[in-house]
């Protein structure tokens, strides 16, 4: 019997996914759960898969690795993908999919198999991944070929197999959760118009919930990289928990989006990113004092093509390993600490300060300075206008100024 290995989260696509491969295609199926920092949502995994049919399920601790060689780059980028998405799906699915290409090749598994939709991103982000990595491999996708149409209809064909699934035709929200975000997707919020309901909301409270005092926090950067909170060392992990949990309770890192899917149509989802605001919110504040003004002005620019790679799925591709090159040459000096301030959901930078700090107070200040000589700026600013002026000339002389 061939074996496919299946990208398995046991909510409701993955759960009616197992038998439905078994009836069509007489596959031996393996189920592989990536432990992204979805907690509790993993412990029934093991039990759910063997009684719907699997043979086996492998559920990898992906955590570190999704943190230092996918979230820290990204930070590192800037990347926000149409200046709000904090991609927390997107850099997630190119790892699920290294993993799944991997458990084959020890398997001997023809196949890999996912739970995307034929309208959404992540069928092109695993099955890029999967091209890029091994191109042998055989991709079904099984929303592409069943006959079943919508969310109600995956729930009654669960439901006609005794699959408990954790969603209600009452509350049939799509989400998605990692150690980095939380998403929401479907039923009402499908409605732009729609607002999002205070219980919706899993990782935090919402603003209005939020302590009417703001919360300050300190952390630490090495060459862009997050590694202490408060003065106390913290390992990747340790730290984005904590940060979330005091994002959460300040109700940070909530947006509402309508964004331009990949394949071509608008969405709305609702997005929880507590931590990641805050680190994000840091960072940029570093960089404002330890970048020229040429570097970060191109790097936001890279900042936008970075963010539309990883949204799209080419992780795996050499304009993504360029980029990465040279984001890590600005990210040398990015050292030092940021004060934070939270505040029903607003993160700001309190205060910043670095060892490597381009901010010269003698060359800014308002009071008397010795460095800097005013009248400089009188031969610039005529060598700077002259295009303009030179313009204004021809055009006064012409007669074709308006």
């Amino acid at each position: 019997m061939e074996k496919v290995v299946l990208a398995y989260s046991g909510g409701l696509d993955t759960s009616i996914i197992i038998p439905w491969l078994k009836e069509n295609y007489g596959y031996e199926v393996i189920a592989m759960a990536a432990d992204l920092g979805q907690g509790e949502e993993l412990e029934p995994l093991r039990e759910k898969a063997m009684k719907t049919g699997a043979s086996k399920i492998y559920i990898e601790d992906l955590r570190e690795e999704f943190l230092t060689e996918f979230i820290y780059p990204t930070i590192k980028a800037g990347a926000k993908y149409e200046g709000k998405y904090l991609l927390g799906t997107s850099f997630a699915r190119p790892l699920i999919a290294k993993r799944l290409v991997e458990i084959a090749a020890q398997e001997g598994a023809v196949a890999i198999a996912h739970g995307a939709t034929g309208k959404g991103n992540d069928q092109v982000r695993f099955e890029l991944a999967v091209k890029a990595l091994n191109p042998d491999l055989k991709i079904i996708a099984p929303w592409r070929e069943w006959k079943i149409r919508s969310r109600e209809e995956a729930i009654e064909y669960a439901t006609e197999r005794n699959i408990p699934v954790p969603v209600t035709k009452a509350k049939p929200y799509s989400m998605d959760r990692n150690l980095w975000h939380l998403s929401h997707e479907g039923a009402d919020l499908e409605d732009p118009w729609n607002e999002a309901q205070d219980d919706l909301y899993m990782l935090g409270v919402s603003p209005e919930q939020a302590p009417d005092k703001p919360a300050y926090l300190e952390l630490d950067f090495e060459q862009g990289i997050p590694v202490a909170l408060d003065g106390k060392k913290m390992k990747p992990i340790e730290l984005l928990t904590k940060l979330n949990e005091l994002g959460g309770a300040n109700g940070i890192g909530i947006i509402s989006m309508v964004e331009n899917r990949l394949v071509g149509m608008k969405s709305r989802g609702v997005y929880e990113t507590p931590g990641g605001t805050i680190l994000y919110t840091a960072h940029q504040a570093l960089e404002e004092l330890t970048l020229d003004r040429m570097t970060l002005h191109y790097k936001e620019q890279v900042a936008l093509k970075y963010a539309e790679m990883v949204y799209d799925g080419v992780w795996y591709s050499p304009l993504r390993e360029a980029l990465d090159a040279f984001v890590q040459v600005t990210q040398r000096n990015v050292t030092g600490t940021v004060r934070i301030k939270l505040y029903k959901g607003n993160c700001t930078a309190a205060g910043a300060k670095a060892p490597y700090s381009l901010y010269n107070l003698e060359f800014v200040t308002f009071g008397e300075d010795a460095v800097y000589n005013q009248k400089d700026a009188e031969g610039f600013i005529n060598l700077f206008g002259l295009p303009l002026k030179v313009r204004a000339l021809m055009e006064k002389s012409s007669g074709l100024k308006k």
